[in-house]
């Protein structure tokens, strides 16, 4: 994510149809009326849903809930622990290749890729034995190279660049649990690095396309590099997806942008200077690299010789993540996000059935080229409470040639012009989507949109209904039979905020502990959903969200729409990612940026003002890092 919600990508100026448009007249009416009619009309019970789960044998949230925190620790539950694991600088475990931490960030860009990378954010847990021993994947979103850099970005030089690309991407342990606490293995035969630079090849209908093509590789087959790794996802085949989240941060182009430069964010204004010293974020000189960004990458993490793919058929984005549902002929559905304002919801239904593991070939194997063929769709929310997901098809509707896509490859390449084509509806920053596995409710949180409404952006509508929306929601739908039809229903689940205040725009709708801007979402086995926030840091201290304290991990249950609050973290730090043991007795979790400032990046001091967690030490650099989560009696989280 950017520094603050200020620097959130704005560049959806298409002429998408309003939902008032689109829906019935008389609900128009009820629409425009304001948000009060608005909310009694279409929010309803938090609970409410087409169709009902089934009923909890137990209540779910069994935990005494905590208190708003401000301290620069990670708090939780009486009768838990939370214990650091796996921060920024540590190194992987690569036999033979693992320099150690250094607390004044003068490690080089060789050394920085053989460590955890900065940043962490999405995370899943692959079990090797059960769970007391498994891998442990982690992206690595960006940097903050006043951190990264001992004196900063001052002077700006081709190592500095090389390190900052060297902390991106993701970063593959094994971990262990001895003792009830889990440590690093090192070395293990499955540490690896993915930066900036590891070759990625490319799969789906963008692979080979002009488009892609580049001085370096005229193939257009293979890729150096993935950045901006956010949200996470698990395949049912053991594969992990990441999303290419907001690249178009690290592209400089012209002095005046080209229309499809400017349609995908790409501007002059960007804290990130790679441009200066790696020619191939200067789209005036390599005006295709930027299309080779933007995708959902696939991992194995069990095959550390394997290479990883860029899956062009899922489509170009600022892709938050991945979540994957089979239908039940065993094909798959991935459901993902765009995190930037008045971006598109997406799900992609493969071609072909998920393949068992035999013949001498691995589940990941036998599926390398699943993801590959299939159908992608971009959502319409509509005012009746009903939805469709719209085909992004070549020679469908205005999805031809003579309106600017000459064949799929260029569809999925400009995924969001497809979009706008469509009259997808544009959302409130759509970040991590999650399946409740015993529901079939689908989730999607939407984390904030403070420029709905102003300017000549568009106003509240049905599915994003609130004006300068600071606070953000939660919105679920069930698909009208199998996850791979085209149609759904949908309501909100939650508006985030607080329900004592009265102003339209923070107002919550919460059963119990309030908080703002969900973005993380996760489910446990036992159908609890984790809500983790990403409140930004001006926003963190000052005005209506100071008392929510520093940002937090809320368990939900979405039977009864309780909501409790478990873990608060660090000064100013992000919590993202959650994932858990087969057993459901750890919960990993990452703590991003703490410490963050409000300040340009370029300034090395300020952030070690706010925190310098979780080292603690005199001079130290704030480490975000993989937490642990254990009861002391050893049993379900959250029970």
């Amino acid at each position: 994510m950017p520094k603050d919600f200020d620097d959130m990508e704005d560049s959806n100026r298409s002429s998408n149809p309003s939902i008032h448009d689109v829906s019935d007249p008389k609900r128009r009416i009820v629409l425009r009326g304001g948000i009060g009619l608005a909310a009694a009309a279409w929010f309803g019970s938090l609970a409410g849903c087409a169709a009902t789960p089934p009923p909890a044998a137990a209540p779910r949230l069994g935990f005494k809930g905590i208190a708003a925190s401000t301290a620069d620790a990670v708090v939780v539950p009486e009768g838990y622990t939370a214990a650091v694991l796996a921060p920024w600088g540590d190194p992987v475990g690569i036999a033979g290749r693992m320099p150690a931490w250094a607390s004044d960030a003068s490690n080089s860009a060789a050394e920085q890729a053989l460590q955890m990378g900065m940043h962490h954010d999405g995370l899943q847990f692959y079990a090797l034995e059960g769970s007391r021993r498994g891998l442990l994947v982690s992206n690595h979103e960006y940097t903050d190279d006043g951190l990264l850099h001992p004196g900063g970005m001052q002077p700006w030089t081709p190592e500095k660049v090389a390190k900052s690309q060297a902390a991106h991407g993701v970063s593959v342990v094994e971990i262990v649990l001895n003792e009830g606490r889990w440590q690093l293995v090192r070395p293990s035969p499955y540490a690896r690095r993915f930066t900036a630079h590891t070759p990625f090849a490319v799969g789906g209908p963008a692979a080979g396309h002009a488009l892609m093509k580049t001085a370096a590789d005229p193939a257009g087959r293979l890729v150096l590099g993935t950045i901006a790794n956010c949200a996470s996802g698990t395949t049912p085949w053991g594969t992990y997806l990441s999303g290419e989240e907001n690249w178009a941060n690290y592209f400089i182009p012209a002095d005046t942008p080209t229309a499809h430069e400017r349609r995908w964010g790409i501007r002059k204004n960007t804290w990130y200077r790679w441009n200066e010293h790696d020619a191939r974020f200067d789209t005036v000189r390599h005006p295709n690299e930027a299309h080779r960004f933007g995708w959902v990458v696939e991992i194995d993490p069990m095959d550390p010789a394997s290479t990883p793919v860029k899956r062009t058929a899922l489509g170009r984005a600022a892709h938050e993540g991945a979540t994957v549902a089979v239908t039940r002929d065993g094909r798959a559905v991935v459901y993902s996000g765009e995190d930037a304002r008045f971006e598109y919801i997406y799900k992609f239904v493969s071609r072909d059935r998920i393949r068992p593991a035999g013949g001498g070939l691995s589940a990941a194997q036998a599926n390398a080229g699943l993801l590959d063929h299939g159908t992608l769709y971009v959502a319409r929310f509509d005012a009746d409470g009903s939805g469709r997901w719209l085909p992004l098809v070549h020679g469908q509707g205005p999805l031809t040639a003579d309106r600017g896509f000459a064949d799929q490859g260029e569809v999925v390449i400009k995924a969001r012009q497809a979009s706008d084509a469509l009259g997808a509806t544009k959302m409130d920053r759509p970040e991590w989507v999650a399946i409740d596995p015993l529901a079939g409710w689908v989730y999607c949180a939407l984390t904030n949109n403070s420029s709905r409404g102003s300017g000549n952006n568009p106003g509240p509508d049905a599915a994003n209904p609130r004006a300068n929306n600071t606070m953000g929601h939660i919105v679920r739908w069930q698909e009208d039979g199998d996850f791979s039809a085209e149609r759904f229903q949908w309501h909100h689940f939650v508006l985030a905020g607080d329900p004592a205040n009265e102003r339209p725009e923070a107002k919550g709708k919460v059963q119990g502990d309030a908080f703002a801007c969900p973005d993380t979402l996760a489910f446990d086995a036992r159908g609890v959903l984790w809500i983790g926030t990403d409140i930004g840091p001006t926003a963190l201290n000052r005005g209506e969200m100071a008392h929510l304290g520093n940002n937090q991990l809320l368990a939900c249950d979405p039977v009864s729409g309780e909501v409790r609050r478990f873990l608060a973290g660090p000064v100013n730090c992000e919590v993202t990612g959650c994932s858990f043991t087969p057993d459901g007795a750890t919960m990993f979790v990452n703590i991003q940026h703490p410490g963050e400032s409000p300040r340009d990046r370029s300034d090395a001091a300020a952030p070690r003002r706010y925190s310098n967690w979780p080292d603690f030490l005199p001079d130290g650099r704030p480490r975000s890092a993989t937490v642990a989560v254990r009861r002391t009696d050893g049993g379900v989280i959250g029970t």
